[in-house]
This record gives C-alpha cells, sequence and structure tokens, in this order.
C-alpha cells in the first residue's frame, strides 16, 4: 500500500454527507490518498445551482473550509478519498496502469433528483499513479474544462459538470510558469472502459464490478440472471452501447471534437469526461483535428463514431467471462451486439439532423443531409451558424446564410429543402421555430474561449464569467450578444491548436 503524504492536513464539515459505496465495495480498484497542501486558496468560480442540487451549503461552499476541501487540502468529515485505478488503450497502445495520476475523489452525494453522483477533484496533486507527472493543474485549462462542461449541459448532452475551480497560489511549470489551480467536478460516476480493462486482469473484482457498475447505473437489470442467454452483464454491454451511439451522435450534432477518446475517457454512464484538447467547429471539415498530440487524425471529428464503437470492442472483451463460460459463445454474443452500433448510431444522428433541418417525426432523406454537408465542407461554412441561417431562411432572411454559402451553389438544394418541409405541412415559420429550439446560437468558439482563459490567467476573470453567461444560454437569442454568435476569423481557425492540460 502506498504512503500518504505525511503533512498536516484539516477536516472541514463543509461537505456533508460524502458516502463512499465505491470505495467500500470494490477492493482494490483505488488507493487511500489526500490532496497536496495549497498555499493561497482561492476561490475563482462556483456553480451554485449544481451545488444546491446536491444539497451542499453554497455559504459553507465559500468559506474557508469549503475552499480548502473544494482546494484538496482538506478532507471532508467521514470522507474516504482515493486515487481510481485504470488501466485503458492511448491512441490504440495498451497502457495496464493509468489512473488517477493527478485527480482524487472525495466520495459520493446524493442529489436532490435521488441520484447519486461522484464528487471529484482534478490538479489535486500527485497521486501513486502519477507516472512521473507533477500531479498539477493550472488555471486555464481547469476553467476550459469547467465552461465547456456547463455548455455542454445547457445543449443537453450528457456530461460531467464542473462545482468550482480554485487558484492555488502554487506555481506551476508548463510552457513557463502558470498559476496552478483545482476543478472539483460532478459525474453519475467516473467508472470507465478503462476501469473495466484494470479489472479483468484481478479475478473475481470483475463481476463485483460489474454489478456495482449495473446497480448504480443501470438497476432495471439486476433482476435478470447472472448466467444463459439473456444474462445481465450480455444486457449491460448493450446498455452501455447504446448509451455511447447516442452520446457520440449528440456530440456530431453539435461539432463537437472530444480530441483524446482513449479507452479511459469513456464512461460506462455515457457521460462524457475530460475536457482537454476539445473543440468545437468552426468551418465543417470531417477531419478537423484540433490536439497538438494527434498527429495522425484518430480523433478526428468524423472519426469519432468508429473511435467508440472500437473502445466498445475492448470493453466487450473485459465481458466475455461473465457473458458466457464457454469463450466462442461469449465472442459471438457480445459481437452480434457490438454489430448493432452502426444502426444505432445512424438511428441518432439522422433524428437529430432530421430535427435540426426543421423535420418532424425524426425522418428525413440522407441524401439531402449528406448534399447539404458536401456544400458546407466545400464552402468551409460555419457549422452552428449554418443551422440558424437555414432557419433564418425559411423567415425570408436569406443575408446570413449568403455569407456563408454562395446562392448559385446552395440554391437548388434549398428548392429540395423547402419542397420536403412543405410536404410536411408545416408551415415555413414554425419549422424554422422549432430548428430555432435544437440548433444553438452560441456555443464555446474557440477563439473567444482562448481568449477569456489567457484574461483570466493573467488575473482577469470578466471575459470568462461573461461567456460562461452566454453559453450556458445557447438558444436564447439577445441583440447584445450578437458578438459571441459570430464565426471564427479564417486566420485563427487555421493555426488554432489544443492541448491536454497536464
Amino acid at each position: 500500500m502506498a504512503t500518504i503524504p505525511d503533512f498536516p492536513i484539516g477536516t472541514s464539515t463543509a461537505v456533508p454527507g460524502l458516502e463512499s459505496t465505491f470505495v467500500d465495495e470494490m477492493g482494490g480498484l483505488s488507493v487511500p490518498w489526500q490532496g497536496a497542501e495549497v498555499p493561497d486558496p482561492k476561490l475563482l468560480v462556483l456553480n451554485e445551482d449544481l451545488a444546491a442540487s446536491l444539497r451542499l451549503d453554497v455559504d459553507l461552499l465559500r468559506s474557508d473550509d469549503g475552499v480548502a476541501v473544494l482546494a484538496g487540502s482538506a478532507v471532508p468529515a467521514g470522507a474516504k478519498p482515493v486515487a481510481m485505478a485504470y488501466a485503458g488503450h492511448q491512441f490504440g497502445g495498451y497502457a495496464p496502469l493509468l489512473g488517477d495520476g493527478r485527480a482524487l475523489l472525495l466520495g459520493e452525494l446524493v442529489g436532490t433528483d435521488g441520484r447519486r453522483a461522484d464528487l471529484h477533484l482534478k490538479g489535486s496533486g500527485p497521486t501513486p499513479f502519477s507516472r512521473g507527472g507533477d500531479g498539477f493543474a493550472v488555471v486555464g485549462p481547469m476553467l476550459r474544462e469547467y465552461l465547456v462542461s456547463e455548455a455542454m449541459h445547457a445543449l443537453g448532452i450528457p456530461t460531467t459538470r464542473s462545482l468550482s475551480v480554485v487558484e492555488t497560489g502554487r506555481q506551476i511549470y508548463r510552457d513557463g510558469i502558470e498559476p496552478g489551480a483545482v476543478l472539483a467536478r460532478v459525474a453519475s460516476s467516473h467508472l470507465r472502459v478503462g476501469t473495466f480493462e484494470f479489472a479483468v486482469r484481478r479475478g473475481e473484482v470483475l463481476q463485483s464490478l460489474a454489478d456495482y457498475a449495473i446497480t448504480r447505473h443501470y438497476p432495471t437489470l439486476t433482476d435478470l440472471p447472472a448466467t444463459g442467454k439473456n444474462n445481465r452483464y450480455l444486457a449491460f454491454f448493450e446498455e452501455v452501447l447504446e448509451a455511447q451511439a447516442s452520446l457520440v451522435a449528440r456530440w456530431t450534432l453539435v461539432g463537437f471534437v472530444h480530441g483524446v477518446m482513449n479507452t479511459d475517457n469513456t464512461t460506462i454512464s455515457g457521460e462524457t469526461i475530460d475536457y482537454g484538447p476539445c473543440a468545437f467547429l468552426d468551418a465543417f471539415d470531417p477531419a478537423a483535428v484540433f490536439s497538438s498530440i494527434d498527429h495522425s487524425g484518430r480523433y478526428a471529428f468524423g472519426n469519432q463514431p468508429a473511435v467508440v464503437k472500437w473502445n466498445l470492442a475492448r470493453f466487450a472483451e473485459t465481458l466475455l467471462a461473465l457473458v458466457d463460460s464457454e469463450p466462442n459463445a461469449a465472442i459471438a454474443a457480445v459481437t452480434a451486439v457490438l454489430d448493432t452500433f452502426d444502426a444505432r448510431y445512424e438511428h441518432h444522428y439522422t433524428a437529430g439532423m432530421a430535427a435540426k433541418l426543421g423535420f418532424s417525426g425524426g425522418s428525413v432523406d440522407r441524401t439531402l443531409i449528406d448534399d447539404l454537408l458536401t456544400l458546407m465542407e466545400d464552402h468551409r461554412a460555419d457549422w452552428t451558424g449554418s443551422f440558424r441561417a437555414l432557419a433564418d431562411e425559411l423567415r425570408g432572411d436569406s443575408t446570413p446564410l449568403d455569407r456563408l454559402v454562395p446562392r448559385e451553389h446552395i440554391g437548388p438544394w434549398l428548392t429540395r429543402w423547402r419542397n420536403a418541409v412543405q410536404q410536411q405541412v408545416r408551415a415555413p415559420a414554425e419549422a424554422a421555430d422549432a430548428m430555432d429550439r435544437v440548433n444553438p446560437l452560441y456555443i464555446p468558439r474557440n477563439h473567444q474561449l482562448d481568449a477569456a482563459l489567457r484574461a483570466a490567467t493573467d488575473g482577469d476573470l470578466a471575459p470568462f464569467e461573461k461567456l460562461l453567461e452566454v453559453v450556458t444560454h445557447p438558444f436564447d437569442h439577445r441583440d447584445e450578444w450578437s458578438e459571441y454568435a459570430a464565426p471564427a476569423p479564417r486566420s485563427f481557425t487555421e493555426t488554432f491548436r489544443t492541448f491536454c492540460g497536464t
């Protein structure tokens, strides 16, 4: 057992009610640990609505004791903080031991909705899984995860959420000296495909982990038998596959590029996790890659469905012994489920695109979608702006669309689209209003987020706070927010890169 760092650490009652079912039931999948000392903690941002939904007292969180907990330098009374262990395939290569190299699971809270959620720190210092890293994080990337995860939540996309960012007063060396920070995030759990890749090589814990995950995330499966043709573990795999097919389709619909879709970043719950080198599309390009470390384009925007399917195949491999004691039968069973992924993704994607284009009932001619995407790619049309411009087109305002795609090129497609909308006996204005309810006007545009994070790193939080307000109201048109709907300058999109933020 690794030795917990020997320095004075306080206890706090600012975060009461923390439970520890994962630690109590899943021995061998974590290491007891505690955060590093924090020289001069300063609360930068606190998600008061999220705190209230977790039954937490906002005033207590803002107190010195509360900030100490959120920074990792104090342990909540009764908590059992741990660094979680997991393995993973990173860019296709297997790493048998990864784990929380700069993070801690403080425990679990039951919210006002009755659902259990993890409270987890990121950037809280080195752990036994740090693999030579310093275990810390810096202000810019932690604020990036805070803002993007909250924007994704506002867009209705399953995601971890952010509770707070605390500046630590520690100076961290990255490209230069940067201010250190700790993010407190909330998830329905931090169980990953990588957790199962770690557990499968540790014997009996695998079945316990699977049962724990089923009970926590898919409780309707608990009554299924543990063996036989329709056992709970095969049904569990199918549920996770469905959740991930839906998730990646939603990413596609809003133009989100995760950037580092390793198996340790693929959750069992179907939530988006780890906003490191993520970005949103500006000009539509299926081959768009923003991550500075994705040299081969493995995690490009258009590759994301195939990557998730590949990750799910790795998950299926961990469950084989539970699905059937006869290896060939187990392989056949999980393969049959895996083979449904493409159809499931297509269903979610097509239904979403139908809504984005103003069709009711979730059906649309796929060639209409594909032909529009070809036009957008050929003319480097802004992804988010194009769908709002199409709604304006239905209202009789052609100016926004004319700025994106020349009329002589998109005109024939527009005729086909209008005719298809009218065949549904839907008035143009009604279709346009329906489109605006699913097509965001504001997203975390890369140039605006980059500028806000640079300002925050230098001590000015105002641009970040304003951008956060805007992107958490993605469908609400306000004249004073017009600049936040504008595409990035071409010069920015051609050079922009994202980084893991380690």
